[in-house]
C-alpha cells in the first residue's frame, strides 16, 4: 500500500508538471499569435515528440490554414453568385 501511494503521488505530480508546461506553451503560442488551441496545440507536442520537424509541421499548419481559406474563400463566392 505504501509504494501504491508513492507511485500515485509521483503519478499526480507527473501530471501536475505536464498540465503547467502545457499552461506556459500555450500562453506563448497565444504571444506568438499562432492561433493553437490547447488540443491543437497538444497534437503538435506530441508529434514533435514522436520526432516530427518542427518546421515541417509548421509549414504543413501554414498549408492547411491557407487551403482552408481558399475553400471558406471559394464557398462563399459560390453561394453569392447563386
Amino acid at each position: 500500500l505504501y509504494s501504491f501511494n508513492i507511485m500515485a503521488s509521483a503519478a499526480s505530480a507527473n501530471l501536475n508538471a505536464v498540465r503547467e508546461t502545457m499552461d506556459v506553451l500555450l500562453e506563448i503560442s497565444r504571444l506568438l499569435n499562432t492561433g493553437l488551441d490547447m488540443e491543437s496545440l497538444s497534437i503538435c507536442v506530441r508529434l514533435c515528440e514522436q520526432g516530427i520537424n518542427p518546421e515541417a509541421l509548421s509549414a504543413v499548419i501554414k498549408e492547411l490554414r491557407k487551403a482552408s481559406e481558399s475553400l471558406k474563400e471559394n464557398i462563399l463566392s459560390f453561394r453569392q453568385q447563386g
